[in-house]
């Protein structure tokens, strides 16, 4: 069995031999970092045109992902828009009580928006239906997605999903009384 001495004399020549392999793989790395750096060197001096350039190492950069800003958006209430060129669709072809339900409050409607008017003839509820009709093209974009009524013109409904268009005859306005049927709504009146 090795005496404490013995063990002490073998501690130490392992500890020799592991940093003499440390200093070997340290050589090793420090010939391989010159190595590059007489190679950028080169390419750097090739790129140069002959003229010597000092290769700098650069220290590894930590990308940091850029901060992305969100533009601005602005909400603009396109329905508000649509409801009154509806409207002064139909005060351009002389519709008479032109005003507007709004029902987004009511939530139970088919719909956000009712526009209604009457005239006094069929002649002028066509016209005033398709006054809505081409102005709702030109101006918003919007086909009308169903339209009944325009076979006897005494009451026609126009469907552009959130907003239905009511045209009546005056007769059957003061029959049916939609603003009386939808008192919860916010009503809003155009005039000329």
């Amino acid at each position: 069995m090795p005496t404490k001495k013995e063990n002490t004399e073998l501690a130490a020549k392992a500890t020799v031999k592991k940093s003499a392999g440390k200093t070997a793989k340290e050589k090793t790395v420090k010939e391989k970092i010159t190595k590059e750096k007489v190679a950028k060197e080169k390419t750097a001096k090739a790129k140069t045109g002959g003229k010597a350039v000092k290769a700098t190492a650069k220290a590894p950069v930590k990308k940091t992902a850029a901060k992305k800003t969100e533009p601005e958006i602005k909400i603009i209430d396109t329905d508000i828009f649509e409801v009154r060129t509806i409207a002064e669709a139909m005060l351009d072809k002389k519709a008479k009580n032109v005003c507007s339900l709004d029902l987004k409050s009511i939530g139970t409607s088919i719909c956000d928006y009712f526009v209604i008017c009457n005239a006094d003839s069929t002649t002028n509820v066509m016209a005033i239906a398709d006054n809505v009709e081409e102005q709702m093209l030109v101006q918003c974009k919007r086909k009308v997605i169903r339209m009944q009524g325009k076979e006897n013109a005494f009451w026609i409904i126009m469907d552009y999903a959130n907003i239905v268009v009511h045209i009546f005859q005056t007769e059957y306005r003061e029959f049916y009384r939609l603003e009386d049927l939808w008192a919860d709504s916010v009503i809003t009146k155009y005039g000329e």
